[in-house]
């Protein structure tokens, strides 16, 4: 699957944004304010927006839900559903530009667009490539116990079970590791 430079920017925003949300009742919500906002906006170079409200932070808060249930879709027709909502619902007009350094690349959000529709549109495009392709089942979970991260697995084999090799995967491993060592000893 032929992933250009704009799709994958937008993939990452997606699960950035999606990992803002707590992952249960005693986490902290990263999206707190409209400066964590503004944080996140850089963090992921979004373009074309302008000055942030808390309007804009309640309702790019209700995009990450329905992202958030995109990737714990129990199949394509639903989370195509899901995606086709935010797509409609954020006006999408793709066109091509190019700005900031970036060659052509296709937008899906209108010229002036809301912080929350640039990312419904652009970043729900980029899941529903996925979804056409038969590949939904790349927008996983972390499956450590203690993590529910969101990721995009990119591995040729779709093998990758862990939001981060280094810090879940290692973990889960040292931990195995330990127990074969206890068991072996006992």
């Amino acid at each position: 699957m032929l992933i250009t430079h704009d799709t994958r920017c937008a993939l990452d925003a997606v699960v950035d944004l999606v990992n803002t949300a707590p992952e249960d009742d005693t986490a902290q919500d990263t999206l707190a304010d409209v400066a964590a906002l503004a944080d996140f906006v850089r963090r992921n170079d979004i373009s074309d927006v302008g000055v942030l409200s808390e309007l804009d932070l309640s309702a790019v808060r209700k995009v990450r839900e329905k992202f958030a249930r995109v990737f714990a879709a129990p199949d394509a027709r639903v989370a195509a559903g899901l995606i086709n909502e935010l797509v409609a619902a954020a006006g999408t007009t793709p066109r091509l530009t190019d700005h900031d350094g970036y060659d052509w690349h296709v937008h899906y959000f209108a010229p002036g667009a809301s912080v929350a529709d640039h990312l419904a549109a652009d970043c729900g495009m980029a899941l529903a490539f996925f979804v056409v392709a038969g590949e939904q089942e790349r927008l996983r979970r972390c499956e450590a116990p203690d993590c529910r991260r969101a990721f995009v697995d990119l591995s040729r084999n779709r093998s990758r079970r862990y939001c981060d090799s280094r810090t879940c995967g290692n973990r889960l491993h040292v931990a195995a590791y330990r127990a074969r060592r206890k068991e072996a000893a006992g």
